[in-house]
């Protein structure tokens, strides 16, 4: 897929700072649309967009109530942008289906790289997965009552169908094809994101695991398949 055909939706209710975000991407080949708050960002979202930039703090819906709001039809990429630098403020937004998220004030090279690597891990979640079902010899794998159709990427539990993001989705195929292997979270993080473990990356881990157990496990709080070994990282039983 070529830059040309993908596109960004920015929901930033400040014109100046999305007049900047739009002429970022627009420069770099991206096609753009604007919307100013969350409800706008809802009426114009279809499957055409590769990736939304979404503010958080904007009046009226808030952007975590957006993205709740996004998750609830669309697994596309969402780049949260964000005045608060703390870990808490980051955590709250991947749990809220948030993918990554950027500080302002921001460099147009560090938000560049960002997009790119958002673009480049949904492209790869599509394109690749053919390829990874030919290594596997049964496109179906299967772990108790939990299974993975390869060649559909769907996930089940009891035979019903659990969607996940496809963060989540390639997390949960790693430990699945690899039961009983203890992947510390830089061997998650590396394998996945396909990025540098960084110190902030553990937490990022911690909360996808998290969320893959919400939609998966009977009690999530005490897992009977994604296990965390203490000192370690986690496998799957």
């Amino acid at each position: 897929m070529t830059k040309k055909q993908n596109r960004i939706m920015i929901v930033e209710d400040d014109p100046d700072i999305r007049e900047g975000i739009r002429i970022f991407l627009e420069s770099d080949g991206y096609a753009v649309v604007e919307a100013e708050n969350g409800s706008v960002a809802l009426a114009k979202l279809d499957a055409s967009f590769s990736l939304v930039v979404l503010d958080v703090m904007m009046p009226g819906m808030s952007g975590l109530k957006t993205c709740e709001e996004i998750r609830k039809v669309s697994y596309v990429p969402i780049l949260f942008l964000t005045a608060k630098s703390n870990e808490s403020d980051k955590l709250i937004g991947l749990m809220a289906g948030g993918d990554d998220y950027l500080t302002k004030p921001f460099s147009y090279a560090e938000f560049l790289g960002r997009v790119k690597a958002l673009l480049r891990r949904y492209e790869t979640y599509g394109s690749n997965r053919a390829a990874e079902v030919q290594n596997i010899q049964d496109p179906i794998i299967r772990r108790g009552e939990i299974a993975i159709n390869c060649a559909r990427n769907e996930v089940t539990v009891s035979q019903q169908e659990v969607y996940l993001t496809n963060i989540e989705y390639q997390i949960l195929l790693l430990l699945m094809q690899y039961p009983q292997k203890i992947f510390s979270a830089q061997n998650l993080y590396e394998s996945v994101w396909k990025e540098p473990f960084d110190y902030a990356s553990s937490s990022t881990v911690m909360v996808h695991i998290r969320k893959i157990r919400i939609k998966i496990e009977k009690n999530p709080d005490e897992p009977e398949h994604i296990k965390t070994v203490w000192g370690r990282g986690y496998r799957f039983e």
